[in-house]
């Protein structure tokens, strides 16, 4: 059992994956010579050379249709977008044809690529750089998207999204790179598709992916304080969603509270609350409660980014309110 980083994590996956398979090879804008812009891939071009760790200009359109060819041709590039507010640019490579190839060929090609990028709010760098858009993407059929939340799980999954046949779209949080947790030597990849139950409690399900899931262990360690019994869903994959792992915990609870950094209206919870409605509606004794950011374009002054982002206080003051709404009281001791 090593502790590590995020950030190293991620690095780690990569070399490993890198040395296991000769196909693999990574791709992205200052990726090689300055290591990246967060330093995923520090020391990996030393290492595996030009060939396979190979700089781009700044073109995501261009480089992410490059991907995609050399993964219809067997190999199995590793794409980092700097940010996934970029990746609109490559938006017509990514839903028009890697996620459409293998159902329009037939099924005589398939295009087994990753498309690393992370996103996420917290850094005060501007609207435009601090989206969490991953909803476009988890709507297209043909793509799968994951979401990692602690290092253990960004490496499984990593490792897992690799050694996938489909297009999978891996989602980093900036403000997760830097914190630690143990990761097993010997982790096997984790089922793309598949929640984890991270905490087990009998009085509310406390739902969220990427930055948020580690936000609801948060509260609910401090529910447990306060005698109310929180069971945590770390999400992992939006595409395939596993809707069995949230409806059976539901169904258990009979509460749930949602948290997602991406926008209230049309955003991950939506679709959670409709699955929790469909599989879990009679179980119910209080209407879903979603926390997601204000909606608005995200301000660059501290103070105000921090009012915009959904917080532990306010994922706590939902979680206070729908049990309250049942007659179970916070004691606040």
């Amino acid at each position: 059992m090593s502790v590590m980083t995020y950030r190293e994590a991620l690095r780690e996956t990569l070399r490993e994956e890198m040395r296991r398979d000769d196909n693999v090879f990574l791709i992205g804008e200052e990726i090689g010579v300055f290591e990246g812009s967060y330093k995923i891939t520090a020391g990996l071009l030393k290492e595996f050379g030009e060939k396979r760790v190979r700089d781009t200009p700044i073109a995501e359109e261009g480089f992410v249709g490059a991907a995609i060819g050399a993964a219809m041709l067997g190999l199995r590039p590793v794409v980092e977008i700097m940010t996934i507010n970029f990746s609109l640019l490559a938006l017509d490579q990514i839903v028009n044809h890697a996620a459409k190839i293998y159902g329009m060929f037939g099924g005589q090609t398939s295009v087994p690529m990753v498309i690393r990028t992370p996103g996420g709010g917290g850094q005060q760098l501007g609207a435009t750089h601090s989206q969490n858009i991953e909803l476009y993407y988890a709507f297209v059929p043909g793509l799968k998207v994951v979401a990692p939340s602690t290092p253990a799980d960004a490496r499984a999954l990593l490792q897992a999204a690799i050694e996938d046949d489909d297009p999978v779209l891996f989602l980093e949080n900036l403000s997760l790179y830097n914190t630690k947790g143990e990761v097993p030597e010997d982790l096997p990849p984790i089922q793309i598709g598949k929640a984890a139950v991270t905490r087990t409690g009998t009085d509310i399900t406390l739902i969220g992916y990427s930055r948020m899931a580690t936000v609801a262990s948060e509260v609910a360690e401090r529910c447990a304080g306060e005698g109310i019994s929180v069971e945590v869903i770390d999400l992992r994959s939006l595409r395939p969603l596993d809707r069995d792992t949230i409806v059976a915990s539901v169904r258990k609870t009979g509460c749930a509270v949602i948290g997602e950094d991406d926008w209230l209206t049309y955003g991950i919870g939506a679709e959670i609350a409709a699955s929790i409605s469909d599989g879990a509606f009679d179980y119910l004794d209080a209407p879903v409660r979603r926390v997601a950011m204000a909606e608005v374009p995200l301000p660059y002054a501290k103070p105000l980014e921090k009012l915009a982002l959904p917080s532990a206080e306010s994922l706590y003051t939902a979680v206070k309110e729908t049990l309250a709404a049942v007659g179970k009281e916070i004691s606040n001791a």
